[in-house]
């Protein structure tokens, strides 16, 4: 082989060097954390220990989650909470036109 090959088949060899040390199974650090040398996971805090339902875990694929204690209103109900919105939302409307006009009655 020529010189040129020669230099060409270092620089491949370096840059394979190079780019698989970007590769997760090459990675020295990977041994230091997978086998436990790093030392013992850290304790968690009271606040978030407190904080954590026991006992909760994720559902399973095909199982139902378990019914609500809240059951949905019913159409009166629904009708005299939007009644009861719709009438907050006039209030505050007015609120924001009284304002509004003060605030221009103000203006230098």
């Amino acid at each position: 082989m020529s010189r040129l090959h020669n230099s060409q088949i270092v620089s491949v060899l370096v840059a394979i060097g190079l780019l698989g040390g970007c590769s997760g199974d090459l990675n020295p650090m990977r041994v230091a954390y997978g086998t436990g040398e790093a030392g013992p996971p850290p304790k968690t805090p009271d606040f978030v220990a407190q904080s954590r339902r026991g006992g909760d875990d994720f559902l399973a694929v095909g199982v139902s989650a378990p019914a609500r204690p809240i059951r949905a209103k019913s159409a009166e109900g629904t009708k005299a909470l939007e009644d009861e919105l719709l009438a907050a939302r006039g209030r505050n409307e007015a609120r924001g036109r009284s304002a509004e006009s003060a605030a221009q009655g103000a203006k230098p």
